[in-house]
């Protein structure tokens, strides 16, 4: 099957292909995601077997906003206070889960990533389908997430089944995910929603990040091109650098944005450009350790860990 035929914006045939056990490339406002029913242990095996992913890497859930939330999650008041404010939307919550939610999704963990993408199509899929669906970022594991279609075909090729196509993704980066599962609230993977969104919604001090990796996007090295990334706090240094590299024969290439929405919505694009014109090394310039500069800040960060 050739790409044009593989991708579609047929909405009842990607329905068709998960109802019958396959994987689809599914669009949200954030990356793009590998869709499988959650509660389909032989399609989830092959999500995580097309990712390469280690399958003690929980998946979140993706669920209309027509689901009931209380059938695959326990909200407590924080939970709910940032559901009721956030989704549809770029928040996965980490909750215990209820009996319904398998070991397969969770990592055999007792807490689920759940959450409601706010994309019209995507939501169009999860009604039509009537039953929850896991979706990871539609790549390798621990490579460069995609955000077009494009991108899900250029990655995974025939191992996927179907590719809707909702457009480029608006925001660009994956979705913030918050620990609900005790008095406290912990920010697990910066994202569009920021820390102090968070607190504003909830009252409470957002606690800083600790013990084992539990929700995706948790590991040090993550996000990664081919290309080196180096990491710069100016433009000056980061064209400095460039400078030498060239002067040595090496191909480089200066990634900044001012305002962070346009760098959000192009980092992964960027990474991806580099990688398609044979840059050797991204020179990326941090932005302000603020709002979603904070998220901007860790996926350059885990991109550069994995040089």
């Amino acid at each position: 099957m050739n790409m044009s035929s593989r991708i579609t914006q047929d909405v009842d045939r990607a329905c068709e292909v998960l109802q019958r056990g396959g994987i689809v490339g599914m669009p949200t406002e954030t990356v793009y995601g590998l869709a499988a029913i959650a509660r389909n242990e032989e399609a989830v095996s092959r999500v995580y077997t097309v990712k390469g992913r280690p399958t003690s890497h929980p998946l979140i859930v993706h669920l209309s906003p027509h689901d009931d939330i209380k059938r695959w999650g326990h909200l407590n008041e924080s939970a709910q206070l940032l559901a009721n404010a956030f989704w549809p939307g770029p928040l996965t919550l980490l909750v215990p889960r209820t009996s319904l939610v398998p070991d397969w999704v969770t990592g055999a963990r007792d807490t689920v990533a759940l959450r409601i993408p706010a994309h019209d199509m995507a939501i169009d899929l999860l009604n039509a389908v009537g039953d929850a669906v896991v979706a990871p970022s539609a790549n390798r594991f621990g490579q460069v997430s995609p955000t077009c279609a494009e991108h899900v075909v250029n990655d995974l090729g025939d191992s996927v089944d179907l590719v809707l196509d909702g457009g480029q993704c608006t925001i660009g980066i994956e979705s913030t995910i918050v620990e609900c599962t005790n008095s406290n609230v912990q920010v697990l993977r910066p994202g569009k929603v920021s820390a102090l969104d968070i607190a504003a919604i909830t009252g409470m001090t957002i606690s800083a990040v600790d013990g084992p990796s539990r929700a995706p996007g948790m590991l040090l090295a993550h996000y990664a091109p081919k290309a080196r990334v180096e990491l710069f706090t100016s433009m000056d240094e980061a064209e400095e650098r460039c400078n030498k590299y060239e002067l040595t024969g090496v191909s480089a290439v200066v990634l900044h944005h001012v305002d962070m929405t346009r760098y959000a919505l192009s980092l992964y694009d960027n990474l991806r450009s580099a990688d398609l014109n044979g840059n050797e090394v991204v020179l990326a310039v941090l932005p302000p350790d603020t709002g979603l500069g904070v998220a901007i800040r860790d996926r350059l960060s885990k991109a550069a860990a994995s040089n």
